[in-house]
């Protein structure tokens, strides 16, 4: 069941499932919480599972006009996301995009008690890779958004290293990448709201400064990184587990930066032994 919070920059629709202490698992450009459909179930009970859908351009709801949807403005959506619902002890889960990394850099990480981080932006690496750079590229030229979507929704192109042939080792089911693109082909505000972010401006000094902020989050983190993609350096996976005090690394083989869809067993099965830890 899908339920929706109202945030200053706009309402956030989310997945909400279990009981317990709440796991909020974050996902990338153009996904949704869909991209967790294959871990869920796998994981253990004793948890809320809260699966945001951050307005990164599969989001169904655009945000309110003018609303702040650079980096910094998206760090604050994840923060805003917890203050309203007011958790408490949250385990956050990044994968993909690496903006909530910088919640302890700009001071709001407060309510988060434990991180599992999966392959994701760090460092420099902002935008990631190939399609990473593509994306940005294409974010510059009119009407190159809803092509690229459509493009995406065809099997044999979307395996293309400049679009998902490097995120995902197995290929991604059609119906999975439809929901993901319908958004943003439908919606005027939705690409308006991914082209507010696709075209904001990133200094290189300062991701990995944000980044290294990580120094000062001490509670336990799993990284949980897959040392086969292509987008996500696999140094990068162990230097930010050699950053976090309570770090632990750990490495899901066979997989790209979308493991979760490659060996979901795998995955749930680290994710649920280091929360029953």
């Amino acid at each position: 069941m899908v339920k929706h919070v109202e945030l200053p920059a706009g309402v956030i629709e989310y997945a909400e499932t279990g009981s317990g202490p709440p796991v909020v698992l974050l996902h990338g450009l153009l996904m949704d919480h869909t991209v967790w459909d294959r871990v869920l179930p796998l994981l253990p009970d004793g948890f809320t599972y809260l699966r945001p859908v951050l307005p990164l351009g599969a989001h169904r709801r655009p945000m309110e006009p003018g609303a702040d949807l650079t980096l910094r403005g998206q760090v604050r959506i994840v923060a805003g996301f917890l203050d309203a619902l007011g958790l408490e002890d949250v385990t956050l889960v990044h994968s993909d995009w690496g903006g909530a990394l910088f919640l302890t850099a700009h001071g709001l990480d407060q309510r988060i008690s434990r991180l599992v981080i999966l392959p994701c932006e760090a460092f420099g690496n902002f935008p990631p890779g190939l399609p990473g750079r593509v994306l940005k590229i294409a974010a510059r030229i009119p009407g190159s958004i809803p092509l690229a979507a459509r493009q995406l929704r065809v099997a044999r192109i979307r395996r293309l290293p400049v679009l998902f042939g490097q995120m995902a080792r197995r290929p991604l089911p059609d119906d999975l990448v439809r929901g993901w693109t319908e958004p943003v082909l439908r919606d005027p505000g939705v690409r308006r709201d991914l082209l507010a972010y696709c075209r904001s401006p990133l200094v290189e000094s300062e991701l990995v400064r944000d980044t290294e902020a990580l120094r000062g989050f001490t509670g336990p983190a799993l990284v949980l990184w897959s040392p086969d993609n292509r987008v996500m350096p696999p140094e990068h996976g162990r230097r930010l587990a050699g950053l976090l005090p309570a770090g632990r690394y750990a490495e899901v083989p066979g997989a790209y930066v979308l493991s979760m869809l490659d060996e979901p067993e795998t995955v749930a099965r680290e994710i649920g032994e280091f929360l029953t830890r």
